[in-house]
């Protein structure tokens, strides 16, 4: 799809030119982004080229956005985990290199903990102790950094060969929702290629809710060649072929989650990038509840009544909003860089029975 202009640098004239201009780029960025009478663009716009590994070869980019998921396909669970029971936590992460469907009909060799992208996401409460086994499944070395952990690098994060295995223990002692990836040189490429996952720390007495969700945008990069990782060349260059929600192209938007209306909603989000920034943002409501960075903004008890429209992170930053939806309808969200709504960061929430054009959680 072809990618959105920036209108920054544009002068206009008058103020209410000026609005009408900026509300009607809002509403075309939405329409493309939710298919809602857009009409396909045409080939040449579809076939975005990106440079490639080999001496400043050009190809032609291979996500359509354009494309829906088939019948068959079944979305990410976007549930939020319980926390795990109990204070001790055993658990084991297997370093694997296998070929994942990243967008409909494109496959690509992804590096994984667990095999999947994102990585499992882990919860637990603070004070909660983690004994995290890595067992290195692949063909090459990995490796494993949990964000909040606070241990040695040249320890619990070293690198382990094909066929071994590494015990990462730590406490959990700081609220927040964590980013953990391979760390191995280059950690650029191990994270661009798919080693990357949350881990969710409770903050103490955090209230219960109707639905909660777990969202982590990240960044899919074309790859080297065929059968081969994505591009470490991209990388540096960030030259990314998508953005998107739990590792696949628009999957919320060919499958909405389902909610009801007045029910209150909690979203984790986490910005795993490697590069690429986030504004996540829900189109139709407003957050009354605002955590990041392992601190409250807002709270409905806030004096000033005051609401957020949006929670912004860079690359390994992370937190949750809280909000209910007024209407039954579609609500998108989104990052609210626009730029990225048609390269794949777009989902939606169902609230009641309505028309969509899939099926919900």
């Amino acid at each position: 799809m072809a990618n959105s202009e920036n209108s920054g640098g544009t002068r206009i004239s008058t103020t209410v030119i000026g609005s009408l201009l900026a509300l009607s780029l809002l509403m075309g960025m939405l329409a493309i982004g939710v298919g809602i009478n857009a009409q396909n663009d045409d080939d040449n716009a579809k076939k975005v080229v990106v440079a490639a590994s080999t001496g400043g070869a050009t190809k032609e980019k291979r996500i359509d956005t354009n494309v829906a998921a088939g019948v068959s396909f079944e979305a990410r669970d976007p549930n939020a985990p319980a926390p795990l029971p109990g204070t001790v936590h055993d658990i084991t992460l297997k370093a694997t290199e296998q070929e994942l469907e990243v967008a409909p009909g494109v496959k690509q060799m992804m590096w994984t903990f667990g095999g999947t992208v994102p990585g499992p996401t882990i919860r637990g409460k603070v004070g909660d102790t983690f004994r995290v086994t890595l067992v290195n499944d692949g063909t090459i070395g990995h490796s494993v950094d949990f964000h909040a952990s606070m241990v040695a690098w040249n320890d619990e994060m070293r690198t382990i060969d094909p066929g071994q295995k590494l015990l990462y223990e730590f406490q959990a002692t700081k609220a927040g929702i964590f980013m953990y990836h391979c760390g191995t040189a280059p950690a650029l490429h191990h994270i661009g290629n798919g080693m990357y996952g949350a881990i969710i720390i409770d903050p103490p007495n955090l209230p219960p809710v109707d639905h909660e969700f777990a969202i982590v945008q990240s960044e899919i990069y074309p790859p080297g060649g065929a059968g081969q990782p994505a591009d470490l060349n991209a990388m540096l260059n960030e030259q990314w072929d998508a953005v998107v929600f739990n590792g696949y192209v628009n999957q919320y938007k060919d499958r909405p989650i389902r909610v009801e209306k007045n029910q209150r909603i909690r979203v984790w989000v986490l910005d795993a990038g490697p590069s690429e920034n986030s504004s996540f943002h829900v189109v139709g409501t407003i957050f009354d509840t605002v955590f990041k960075e392992g601190n409250y903004l807002l709270t409905p008890t806030t004096a000033t009544q005051g609401g957020a429209q949006a929670l912004d992170l860079q690359p390994a930053q992370g937190g949750f909003v809280e909000f209910t939806l007024a209407e039954d309808g579609l609500y998108p969200f989104v990052t609210h860089k626009f730029a990225n709504v048609p390269k794949g960061a777009l989902g939606l929430f169902q609230a009641g029975e309505v028309a969509t054009s899939g099926g919900g959680h």
